[in-house]
């Protein structure tokens, strides 16, 4: 009995000490589950996680990498009793394509077909699991992709490229045929923006916050959500204003991204507002008394504003609510409606896809004239021929 007693503290001391290792590198981890991590991951895990924080990994490139370890050391402790071994046999790459591509009508024929129930009650009550179906096959093959980089930093060889896994998704994604879904089913452009301004419009701190919200988040190229959550008063820097030709001049601000998910942790991303974005900004942070740290934070029920930072998914709630405020169905808009809704507007108005990718900072033209594609096509004569 005592030795169980003892082995249960040296469990309950080893974990309390990843919580600490996790604790410094709080500010590029899903820290609301920091206790579980602690449980599921291993000191190995935790100690790359802090190479790679060292070593300048972007922050939203890194969260996605931690999110699907925690993933498959779940999903392997619930399907087969046991932590990730490094590294992974073949069968058990073979299983986890087996327990996330299946088809459902084979399902409803053969309860044993797919993720075993035992399995997906298991990963669904600690909140792993959400989706009601097969899994998407980009994201059967990002996890695997993040097991395959793992493997690899530990100086191994799995059989991620082997022909039978290779079959294996091939297979089964051809069996469970999906349309790809964009993470915006409706891009926001200038005409929806303007009805979610609209609502805007009352002059209370909640309404300021929101329209600079929108408007920077657009204005800027359509930044990613993680950005407008994480954007500080120290990378804003007020620029000469713009003069133009037919009214006062314009103010200016450069927000200064620093390192991003597509660039270099040496690499600071520069993108500019200019005009009513910035007179957005300056009326939240004026009346908000906003001099220094967390530019978006919370307010409470009684228009107070906290010291605590908006998150992600608060940003991606007001897109929304704004949205349903709007008369709009907020099923079909997101924070990223934000961001291929400016590269879609900038096609609208038949603005050049380098200038205007030198404010998204895309990186990959391919997805950035996917935007512009859409919208051309829509209004080309090839879609009037009747």
């Amino acid at each position: 009995m005592m030795a169980k007693s003892r082995k249960s503290a040296q469990d309950l001391s080893t974990v309390e000490g990843r919580i600490a290792e996790l604790d410094t590198i709080a500010a590029v981890l899903p820290m609301e589950r920091r206790d579980e991590l602690a449980e599921l991951l291993t000191d190995q895990d935790v100690e790359t996680l802090r190479h790679l924080v060292n070593e300048g990994m972007g922050e939203n490139t890194l969260r996605a990498l931690t999110s699907d370890l925690a993933y498959l050391q779940a999903w392997s402790l619930a399907a087969t009793g046991k932590s990730l071994p490094w590294p992974a046999p073949e069968a058990l790459l073979l299983k986890f394509v087996a327990h996330h591509l299946w088809d459902p009508k084979e399902r409803e024929t053969d309860p044993d077909h797919g993720m075993p129930a035992d399995v997906e009650q298991n990963l669904r009550g600690q909140g792993f699991l959400k989706v009601v179906g097969p899994h998407a096959p980009d994201t059967v093959r990002r996890r695997l992709a993040t097991w395959s980089t793992l493997t690899k930093w530990r100086g191994l060889t799995g059989s991620f490229a082997s022909p039978a896994l290779k079959s294996a998704i091939r297979l089964a994604v051809r069996a469970t045929p999906r349309p790809r879904k964009r993470k915006s089913a409706k891009a926001i452009t200038g005409d929806v923006l303007a009805k979610m301004l609209a609502t805007c419009a009352s002059g209370s701190l909640r309404d300021l916050r929101d329209r600079a919200i929108l408007m920077v988040a657009f204005a800027s190229g359509g930044r990613r959500r993680s950005e407008i959550a994480g954007l500080r008063r120290e990378q804003l820097t007020v620029e000469p204003p713009i003069v133009v030709n037919d009214g006062p001049p314009l103010p200016s601000l450069a927000i200064h991204l620093g390192r991003t998910k597509t660039s270099g942790a040496d690499h600071d991303e520069v993108v500019y507002l200019t005009g009513r974005p910035v007179e957005a900004l300056e009326a939240w942070m004026t009346a908000a008394k906003i001099d220094a740290g967390s530019v978006f934070r919370k307010v409470d029920r009684w228009g107070n504003v906290s010291k605590r930072v908006l998150d992600p998914k608060s940003v991606n709630d007001i897109v929304k609510q704004r949205a349903a405020m709007a008369g709009l169905e907020p099923g079909e808009f997101s924070a990223h409606g934000l961001r291929s809704g400016y590269l879609t507007e900038a096609a609208n108005r038949g603005i050049p896809l380098p200038e205007a990718m030198e404010q998204s900072r895309h990186r990959s033209v391919q997805q950035a004239s996917s935007y512009y594609n859409s919208a051309t096509r829509r209004s080309g004569r090839a879609a009037r021929l009747l």
